[in-house]
């Protein structure tokens, strides 16, 4: 595998966005052709896209290479077809999993293919060249993955099917994002290290199951247990017990992969609910008391609140709402 990896945004220029590659070109879907072909290409082909696709290109797309694996997040607000002849073979894994939207294997699906619904993740063996198609409106991570060591875990249908959710995806979506973040700054070992982990966590999809004590896998189990916890903040049964359930692992292992940070899984709850409840403190109009703060965020009582909040910030929740107030003339 390369001993780089690479990042780049390769998204077109929509109404509403950015064009984020230097030299964009003045239409947005040669934008989006530039800068894969120069960041993310070798190796990793576009397809043909439909003149309807490439007309009407509102598309918000971020894309990595980690040795011989190709990550891309998408977000086509237009619909996004393939066309034309379909030549050669390919022996490639592929990984949908799709947030929003829909993503068609085939277009026009012939008999046989593939729908892969919001909500739903499919990981398929790929021999021959596909066309694609999605809705307007489409979220979805795409891998590209080498099929060596995962085709032969697929089965005689070579392919699995499943929930977006479901704790193997949690797992690798959540490692497959910290690659995005770093990949820039990595040398060859960390590159080797990023790689080897994602290909573990793929295997424990095709598997149904994680191997929540291997030491490679502690950072991706941290981040995945951060990233649920985010949508469960104000949750009072938030806790280490509770996200290790929803994630498939023990207690004891999600402490371990916290420890390996230098960190606590409940020190990082906590930590999360003060900075929210520091944000609110700052709202220009419509501030919430103390106690309505203490009891929205699952602090036993204001005196338990304000003496987290004093040794976190140095001050007390009333003083920091004080000091952010705008200075009068």
């Amino acid at each position: 595998m390369s001993s780089a990896g690479v990042k780049a945004d390769v998204a077109g220029d929509t109404p509403s966005g950015n064009p984020t590659l230097p030299g964009t070109a003045p239409q947005p879907f040669d934008a989006f052709r530039s800068g894969w072909e120069t960041e993310i290409g070798d190796g990793f082909p576009l397809p043909t896209f439909s003149p309807a696709t490439t007309r009407d290109f509102r598309v918000r797309s971020r894309a990595t290479k980690v040795g011989d694996v190709a990550i891309t997040d998408l977000h086509g607000a237009s619909a996004i077809r393939t066309e034309g002849p379909l030549v050669g073979v390919e022996d490639q894994v592929r990984m949908y999993v799709v947030r929003r939207g829909s993503w068609a294997l085939g277009a026009p699906l012939a008999r046989g293919e593939q729908t892969v619904p919001a909500g739903q993740f499919l990981l398929r063996h790929v021999g021959r060249p596909l066309h694609f198609e999605t809705v307007p409106d489409t979220t979805a991570k795409v891998l590209v993955l080498p099929s060596t060591m995962l085709k032969p875990l697929l089965g005689a249908r070579q392919s699995v099917a499943g929930p977006a959710d479901s704790a193997e995806v949690r797992l690798l979506v959540a490692h497959s994002n910290m690659i995005y973040e770093t990949v820039a700054g990595l040398g060859p070992a960390g590159v080797q290290a990023a790689h080897s982990t994602l290909i573990e966590l793929v295997k424990a999809v095709a598997r149904g199951g994680v191997d929540d004590a291997e030491p490679q896998l502690a950072y991706a189990l941290a981040q995945a247990a951060k990233d649920l916890a985010e949508t469960h903040l104000a949750d009072p049964e938030l806790s280490g017990t509770m996200l290790a359930r929803e994630l498939n692992v023990s207690v004891r292992n999600l402490q371990r992969a916290f420890a390996a940070a230098g960190e606590s899984v409940t020190a990082y709850i906590r930590q999360r609910r003060l900075e929210e409840a520091r944000l609110a403190l700052t709202a220009p109009s419509g501030r919430p008391s103390v106690s309505e703060l203490a009891a929205y965020w699952q602090f036993a009582d204001s005196s338990h609140f304000i003496r987290a909040f004093k040794k976190h910030y140095g001050r007390t929740p009333t003083e920091y709402a004080r000091s952010a107030l705008p200075a009068e003339n």
